[in-house]
């Protein structure tokens, strides 16, 4: 029993950006606006998609999954990287490092399941435009959103067990600005091979195999696009897919750089930046690039503002 609490410190110390001293409040300031904007642009997805009964589409549907992503997973870490930038105190205890742990893997990799499952919708609503209604069905997209949740959660489950199962000796200072399983694998003075193996392996069915499969996506729908006679076509049928790549090469880039590679290769202090890309700026991106370029969005908040809008009354009443 002694043995085992030597291993498992009762809280660890997030370093995070404490060599920046000097910039701690522009950071924090920097954080805020972006987690506000985040929340802000993520919920106007999901009530303007929920208002409007045109945008009751399979792509909206996954598009409101992915908002409801994107707020809780910048939730399980932004909000206390606020925190420690302007505290003293910068620890995390045991029982909460499990849980932000598993909740960030949890929604990052529901969403890298997700981003596959759209590039699927739009690759039917292209490339098989006539059966696109019969095919993506309540039933489908249903199972197919059900089917992103659960292999983010079983994912999660795998490496939280396996990443707090290993002996941390006595060193709690994670060198990072949250507890992630890159820096608490660096962290432990155990065994970290089998840890590797399943980053590794899982990270090849949760990353690469979804973005190899959109990219073969977006290979037979550009293909499609440019059979389309008539430019005014091709250029809407681009629009609807443009948003959604764009998304994918930030988000899918990001992840699997800092995810799917060796530990060996990892520098927790170069590797900040782009941690920094897909947990905070990607999933505020994400609203603007969804809202701006979006012309059914824009319609369907034209379309709420006139319901509301109070009814002029005439002077000779």
């Amino acid at each position: 029993m002694e043995g085992k609490n030597q291993t498992a410190p009762s809280e660890f110390i997030i370093l995070g950006f404490s060599n920046l001293n000097k910039l701690q409040f522009s950071l924090f300031t920097i954080f805020f606006m972006t987690y506000i904007c985040t929340l802000r642009g993520n919920i106007f997805i999901i009530l303007v998609t929920m208002a409007d009964s045109h945008l009751h589409t399979p792509m909206y549907y996954f598009l409101q999954n992915l908002a409801f992503i994107d707020i809780c997973y910048t939730t399980t870490n932004v909000p206390q990287m606020m925190v420690h930038l302007l505290s003293e105190k910068k620890t995390i205890s045991y029982g909460g490092c499990v849980v932000q742990l598993f909740a960030f893997i949890f929604f990052v990799g529901s969403e890298c399941l997700l981003l596959a499952a759209m590039a699927y919708d739009r690759y039917i609503a292209i490339c098989k435009s006539l059966r696109y209604s019969f095919i993506m069905d309540k039933a489908l997209c249903s199972w197919l959103a059900a089917s992103c949740w659960t292999g983010g959660f079983l994912n999660s489950v795998v490496h939280t067990v396996l990443t707090f199962h290993l002996p941390f000796c006595g060193n709690n200072q994670i060198n990072y600005f949250f507890c992630g399983i890159p820096p608490l694998l660096i962290l432990s003075c155990g065994d970290t091979s089998i840890n590797e193996l399943a980053l590794l392996s899982i990270g090849i069915f949760i990353g690469w195999t979804p973005f190899l499969c959109i990219i073969l996506s977006y290979l037979s729908i550009i293909s499609n696009i440019l059979r389309i006679q008539s430019s005014e076509g091709r250029h809407k049928a681009f629009s609807t897919c443009a948003s959604h790549l764009l998304i994918v090469l930030l988000y899918y880039g990001s992840v699997i750089f800092t995810y799917v590679r060796p530990i060996s290769s990892y520098s927790l202090e170069k590797d900040r930046l782009i941690s920094v890309l897909h947990s905070v700026v990607t999933p505020m991106l994400n609203t603007v690039i969804y809202t701006l370029r979006n012309k059914d969005i824009k319609e369907a908040v034209k379309t709420i503002a006139r319901k509301w809008q109070p009814p002029i009354f005439s002077s000779d009443m």
